[in-house]
């Protein structure tokens, strides 16, 4: 697998699933970017989205390991209860360090790593959810340079984490579900 020029991070907690399916449904079979989804989940219960996903999707889904290479056409989740981060020679590693905005894996230390590893060839989208978790991710993938998008709290079934990120970046694109689905469908 060759390593990925282009990353797309996606986070989301509650009220985010079913978008993230439909996103992972409508993409190409094959696309240059590593897409990276983190969801907040209770590292209590064992679920494995990803292996559920891959199956019923047919596509390459995993959860992403430590120094596993974020490679391009490939849909990675983060492991519940360690926070993702991406490392400047754009492989993954797990911390299990505090939480933060209550949550491991935590979607601001995710999108400021990639951030700073990808600059300008980063994409964040912050979906639905019920803290603030991502509103500093975001700031940080605008500051490098990247896209940052916004579910419309509107379609949100959790509106606080899009309605926090909107609230501290003015700069955030904010689009409805259809929109969302539809920039994923147009991936090269």
């Amino acid at each position: 697998m060759s390593k990925a020029d282009d990353i797309i991070l996606i986070g989301g907690s509650a009220g985010s699933y079913n978008l993230i399916v439909a996103i992972i449904e409508s993409l190409p079979s094959y696309f240059l970017y590593a897409i990276v989804v983190i969801i907040h989940r209770n590292p209590k219960f064992t679920t494995r989205i990803e292996d559920t996903l891959a199956a019923r999707l047919h596509r390459p889904i995993i959860q992403a390991g430590d120094k596993t290479i974020v490679s391009k056409n490939m849909i990675y989740f983060a492991v519940p209860g360690y926070h993702l981060l991406v490392e400047p020679d754009r492989t993954f590693s797990l911390d299990n360090s505090e939480q933060i905005q209550f949550s491991r894996p935590s979607i601001d230390v995710l999108f400021e790593t990639a951030a700073e590893t990808y600059g300008k060839r980063c994409t964040a989208f912050l979906l639905s959810g019920a803290n603030k978790d991502g509103t500093d991710g975001i700031r940080m993938v605008k500051k490098m340079g990247g896209n940052t998008f916004a579910q419309s709290p509107d379609e949100a079934l959790m509106r606080t984490m899009p309605e926090n990120a909107i609230r501290a970046n003015q700069e955030i694109n904010i689009l409805t579900d259809q929109e969302i689905i539809s920039y994923f469908r147009n991936l090269r």
